[in-house]
């Protein structure tokens, strides 16, 4: 890989993340990028502390987050993680955003390259027979993340959809297969459907953290809500699930009542007999009985499960795509071989 090249920012200074008083400008930059790219997600600083809270092998804040500052003042951050991926490669990713006030000047290129730099010595420090690359991602409203991307060599190799449904009228009443119930969840039997939803998504492309520190982060988000997941169990085997979320200060400042299907997600042996529709059917009633007005989910643009045509045959609609980019960490890993050796539809 040849280190992306940037030319000196005047007055600006990477430090590494120092702890819990960042993170209220952490989530003031990367709210303000959002809303100034359009894009329908906001953060808080509650599920930066559960992420930052619990670091592991893949995510450690003091080693994967770099705050930009000019004049004492964080103008930009990064942050880095690592995944084994479903399709054979170890991808060391990156992301980042700028403040818009200081865009266009060099910031998110130097923030690139730092970005590269660390992982580039982090995957130095890793023994893998797996292809190594670069990976990195960027919504379609976002086209100063696109350029800088490409400007470092990187590709896009996969694409990603946000899809909505526009109400929560007209659900259909669908069954569930026989045999199978639903269950209420734990913070105790959460941990097996964590491993049921790995497991499901084992042929899909991209890659996730499966960590225990992960696991924890996404028990401590302020967002999760076991009362808002509907498990289907076969016996003591979970067969498949919706784990449904409300951010309610994301809807605030989007000015919208949305529930999001996080994740849906059916194992191999109970797919092809209807679970999926009943869950998804049963996860719009419940998000309405909790006041919400209008629903979202993720799916990757070429899934091979039919997932998109499920989707909109249940009335959701892509409403804003998504670009996964990935750049070779070895020299010796040509593009095209990145491309194929491979924010799936996994957790959001």
């Amino acid at each position: 890989m040849s280190s992306t090249q940037t030319r000196p920012v005047p007055g600006l200074r990477l430090r590494p993340y120092s702890g819990e008083p960042d993170l209220a400008a952490i989530a003031r930059i990367e709210n303000l990028e959002a809303e100034a790219d359009r894009v329908p997600e906001r953060t808080t600083v509650g599920a930066l502390a559960a992420r930052f809270g619990n670091p592991g092998e893949h995510f450690e804040p003091g080693r994967d987050v770099t705050v930009a500052e000019i004049d004492s003042q964080p103008v930009a951050v990064a942050m880095r993680e690592w995944v084994d991926t479903t399709d054979g490669a170890r991808e060391y990713r990156a992301d980042g955003a700028v403040d818009p006030a200081w865009r266009r000047r060099g910031v998110g290129a130097a923030l690139l390259a730092e970005n590269e730099r660390r992982l580039g010595a982090l995957a130095a420090s890793h023994a893998t027979s797996r292809p190594r690359v670069l990976g990195s991602w960027s919504g379609d409203s976002q086209v100063g993340d696109a350029a800088v991307l490409r400007a470092a060599g990187y590709e896009a190799v996969r694409w990603f959809f946000d899809m909505n449904r526009p109400n929560l009228d007209a659900v259909p009443d669908l069954p569930l297969p026989e045999r199978l119930e639903l269950r209420p969840i734990t913070r105790d039997s959460a941990r097996a459907v964590w491993f049921a939803s790995i497991d499901a998504f084992r042929d899909h492309w991209g890659g996730f953290d499966p960590s225990e520190e992960h696991l924890q982060s996404w028990l401590d988000d302020p967002t999760t809500d076991l009362s808002l997941w509907l498990i289907a169990f076969d016996g003591d085997e979970v067969a498949g699930g919706v784990i449904n979320a409300i951010d309610p200060a994301e809807n605030a400042a989007l000015g919208i009542q949305r529930g999001w299907l996080s994740s849906v997600f059916t194992r191999r042996a109970w797919r092809q007999r209807g679970l999926a529709r009943g869950l998804i059917a049963r996860s719009l009633v419940l998000l309405r009985e909790r006041g919400m007005t209008t629903a979202g989910l993720g799916v990757d643009a070429d899934n091979q499960s039919g997932a998109l045509g499920l989707y909109e045959r249940l009335g959701f609609a892509v409403g804003y795509r998504s670009t996964a980019w990935r750049k070779p960490l070895d020299p010796a890993v040509p593009s095209a071989a990145v491309a194929d050796a491979g924010r799936a539809e996994v957790h959001r």
